[in-house]
């Protein structure tokens, strides 16, 4: 059996091994209403901080994902049909949080008609409709460039809209062979222009060169995103893409500072920075100050 990649982590990748009175009481929430969230089944290394807070990123239509992108602990295969109860479960747990913001993301649905995004829809109005002081945040798939997908998704009224790009373009094909790079700096740009605060977020330590995540960054700029995020990626199993590189957090650092340079609103850049990590404090859209 092949192992690991064990290039040796650095200190400051040392995380906090869930457990918390906040982080029982999310899990059993959770497990009660039969909900996913992304912090578990992709192996978030932030769980304790994030529940701890009350906090997390729900993962609706289930938990198989109907790609197979090599950066990605989520499960793989044939999914089992949407749970039509789910939105109104989901509105539930998040009326019990009390969140005042709230992520939703997906698994890839390239089973279904129109990708998932009358179940996205419902699922956002309902929120609404349970915590109408809510702020909702979503981070969709590619809908495979189905514009009347996207369509469906946006017109139930999203607070931010996301996206990811995950890595460079030159590293689509061995991290995520299904994707493309053009189609989702399209989305991004038509979340923009229809008016969305739109947000992306890479991985690094795939074998990126900093000038290719420069002008990533510059693309997603020029797509008009407000919300970018850089977190070191963390390889899930044997199977997945091997670490290249820990990248330090000064280099996080200085990434940061470009972003802000070239004009997005809010960078959240560090190694244990996930897309949805500080979701809750990125609403306001405050420009940032780099110390």
């Amino acid at each position: 059996m092949p192992k690991l990649n064990y290039l040796k982590k650095p200190e400051w990748l040392k995380i906090k091994i869930p457990g918390g009175e906040g982080y029982r009481e999310v899990k059993k929430l959770l497990k009660d209403h039969k909900l996913h969230t992304v912090c578990e089944e992709a192996l978030c290394p932030n769980m304790e901080e994030c529940w701890g807070r009350k906090t997390a990123t729900f993962m609706i239509l289930g938990d198989t994902c109907t790609r197979n992108c090599r950066f990605c602990g989520v499960k793989k295969g044939v999914p089992h049909p949407p749970d039509p109860h789910e939105p109104d479960e989901l509105a539930e747990v998040v009326r019990e949080l009390n969140l005042r913001h709230v992520v939703l993301t997906s698994v890839d649905r390239d089973d279904l008609p129109d990708g998932g995004a009358s179940f996205w829809a419902e699922s956002i109005r309902k929120i609404h409709e349970t915590m109408p002081d809510c702020t909702i945040e979503v981070l969709i798939p590619d809908f495979q460039g189905d514009w009347k997908a996207l369509d469906i998704v946006l017109n139930a009224n999203p607070h931010i809209a996301g996206h990811n790009l995950e890595t460079i373009p030159s590293l689509y094909p061995s991290a995520r062979s299904k994707g493309n790079y053009k189609l989702s700096l399209s989305i991004l740009k038509y979340m923009s222009e229809k008016g969305f605060r739109t947000k992306t977020g890479i991985m690094l330590g795939l074998g990126e060169k900093p000038e290719e995540v420069r002008q990533l960054m510059r693309d997603a700029y020029n797509a008009g995103v407000k919300i970018f995020t850089l977190g070191q990626y963390l390889q899930p199993t044997s199977k997945h893409l091997e670490v290249k590189e820990y990248v330090s957090p000064e280099e996080f650092r200085e990434y940061k500072r470009f972003g802000l340079f070239l004009g997005f609103d809010y960078v959240e850049s560090g190694p244990l920075v996930r897309s949805s990590y500080h979701a809750d404090e990125q609403t306001p859209m405050i420009k940032q100050d780099v110390s």
